[in-house]
């Protein structure tokens, strides 16, 4: 555990004073997050970026967005204690509140940054109000922020399908938008020894089954998941044209019954093993093995939180553990490299190939044969 490249998880080098700073930022957290979703929705984060280097007055600002002047007041005040916004000087002779406010960097991303709201808008739709439920989710290892929508007793997998629009919407934005492109960037080395069956453990909505249909001419893929996920995956490869060539398997890689079909060349995992606990990825990964031959590779493909570049990254997957807690499953969260791959390879397995910081999500893409 000592590899980390943040050098903060090992020196408290920060000044108490900032560190006081920082503090008041935890503690008012919910209340800014708030503030922002409110600056988005009323469009004045918006309205103060179509004024570019002029900037914009409070009272044009209310008045473009509908709002008054006391609602555009208290919302643009914290926007600038945050520094989303900036201040340009008042003319000389007017009073310090006609100064314009204009877009700080910050604010950029807020409003135009995809991945900033991909995970703003997962945060709002499926995690707040389930989030003041995480101690009581620790304490009883469930999921209990889960009873915000209604259900009791489930994972969120589920009841996926179900959920409010809104919710899936903002569900589905996140999940896709970290692992559309690395499918396509980890086709080449799937694709390494041509393989012609596949099974896709965790396909979802069969996002990856058609990429490789479309990469491979000769292809043939099987999803393996919840009912729920492969009834949309099979209309989802209807529509794409593939339902000649990808096949769906409805089961609970939980379920000590379950047995994956042989004969496969590639067994293909992807943001899926961070859905278990460390036990349950070990028991996963031997139904896997049982599946297996001697020849067939085994992908896996995650975002691990020690082998990021940025320091942004890696914060972002920590925080979503937390999810994972609260609303997800009770039990799993996002890994670091030494604790998913010796999970792993408790089942039987060794470590083939290892390509850290794959592609432009600074993914990990681990290859494994059988032992």
């Amino acid at each position: 555990m000592s590899n980390y490249t943040n050098k903060n998880y090992f020196n408290d080098s920060i000044k108490a004073v900032d560190a006081r700073h920082e503090a008041q930022k935890i503690a008012f957290a919910p209340l800014t997050f708030q503030a922002v979703r409110a600056l988005l929705d009323l469009g004045l984060l918006q309205i103060i970026s179509e004024s570019n280097e002029n900037g914009i007055s409070l009272s044009e600002a209310a008045a473009k967005a509908g709002v008054s002047i006391y609602g555009a007041g208290v919302l643009l005040e914290v926007a600038l204690g945050m520094n989303i916004v900036k201040l340009l000087p008042a003319e000389e002779g007017l009073p310090a509140q006609d100064s314009r406010f204009t877009l700080g960097k910050i604010g950029f991303f807020l409003l135009d940054d995809e991945m900033t709201k991909a995970n703003f808008n997962f945060t709002n739709d499926v995690c707040y109000k389930g989030a003041f439920e995480l101690t009581r989710s620790i304490e009883k290892g469930k999921p209990l922020g889960l009873e915000v929508f209604g259900y009791e007793g489930k994972t969120i997998y589920e009841v996926l399908s179900a959920l409010p629009e809104n919710v899936k919407e903002s569900w589905f934005a996140f999940d896709h938008f970290y692992s559309d492109r690395s499918f396509e960037e980890a086709l080449p080395f799937v694709f390494t020894n041509k393989p012609k069956k596949i099974i896709d453990i965790g396909g979802n909505t069969a996002k990856f089954a058609i990429c490789c249909c479309k990469y491979d001419s000769y292809v043939n893929v099987t999803i393996a998941d919840l009912p729920g996920q492969t009834a949309v995956a099979e209309k989802n490869a209807a529509n794409a044209g593939f339902s000649d060539r990808i096949n769906v398997f409805p089961c609970n890689m939980l379920n000590n019954e379950t047995s994956l079909p042989s004969g496969a060349d590639v067994f293909w995992m992807s943001q899926f093993l961070d859905c278990f606990s460390l036990e349950e990825i070990t028991c996963i990964l031997k139904k896997v093995r049982a599946a297996a031959g001697k020849d067939s590779n085994i992908f896996v493909l995650e975002p691990l939180w020690d082998k990021q570049r940025f320091e942004a990254a890696s914060f972002s997957l920590q925080a979503v553990s937390l999810y994972f807690t609260c609303m997800a499953n009770g039990n799993s969260k996002m890994y670091r490299f030494d604790e998913l791959n010796d999970a792993i390879e408790r089942a039987g397995f060794k470590l083939a190939e290892a390509r850290h910081n794959h592609g432009s999500k600074d993914y990990s893409l681990l290859r494994y044969q059988i032992l």
